[in-house]
């Protein structure tokens, strides 16, 4: 599905360059589900906004099947995004003047379908992560969590290939953080059998959402690494997690 190949990125700084990592390689296989790990700094959202087109790298290609996203134009990239991928980030970024449902149909206005085509499907996907009947709801109005769940589904109304989400869980309470995944994982399944399975990538610092991923990969010092989760703590225990390499 994704395969990255001697991916660099690197900006000015003052006199020097900055180099975020160079010779990153990665590959995920179609309907994986792969958490992506590391300190702050170390360049996690970045390699994410590459992956979805949000940036480009200073050196190296991105392949979605054979097609190498670094070569589209602007607008190609912009396409690509609106068809392929579905963005989840810590920041809700909802249009506060809209309704839950207009927020979810956005995408699928802005890919040129008629509003009375893509009302049905966005309810649709409002009914999947549970707020069918806040539909009607302006986004200020909806709690943090409600906030997140309409995010997770105008990600999915376009049925993308690939979910990249940012620190999805970042800003919301243990509680809302286990519903959101749960319902990510829930849409994984329902989608396992399908033409078009779904494809998760997730930043996270909370090692417990991180265990539930299909594979664990480390940012660390530019380098990109497979790892193995030794010991995870419960909910309730203040005891400290460990990654060790795998």
């Amino acid at each position: 599905m994704i395969k990255a190949v001697c991916l660099e990125k690197r900006y000015r700084s003052g006199d020097a360059d900055l180099v975020i990592f160079s010779g990153l390689d990665l590959e995920i296989a179609s309907g994986e589900k792969v958490a992506l790990v590391g300190e702050s700094g170390a360049g996690k959202s970045t390699l994410l906004h590459l992956l979805g087109g949000l940036d480009r790298p200073t050196h190296g290609a991105i392949y979605f099947g054979q097609n190498d996203i670094c070569q589209l134009s602007e607008n190609g990239l912009a396409e690509f995004r609106n068809r392929e991928l579905g963005f989840v980030w810590q920041i809700h970024s909802l249009l506060a003047e809209f309704t839950a449902l207009e927020n979810v149909m956005m995408p699928l206005l802005v890919r040129g379908q008629s509003r009375e085509k893509a009302e049905p499907v966005s309810l649709a996907r409002l009914d999947e992560v549970g707020l069918r009947n806040r539909a009607s709801h302006r986004a200020g109005e909806l709690s943090g969590g409600e906030q997140q769940r309409v995010v997770l589904a105008r990600a999915l109304v376009g049925n993308p290939s690939v979910l990249l989400a940012d620190e999805p869980t970042g800003s919301l309470d243990f509680r809302t953080g286990e519903m959101i995944m749960g319902l990510i994982e829930d849409l994984h399944r329902s989608r396992e059998r399908s033409e078009r399975p779904l494809t998760s990538i997730h930043v996270t610092h909370n090692l417990q959402f991180a265990r539930r991923a299909d594979r664990i990969m480390k940012l660390e010092r530019g380098r990109l690494e497979a790892v193995k989760l030794m010991e995870v703590p419960s909910s309730s225990d203040s005891s400290s997690s460990a990654i060790s390499e795998g």
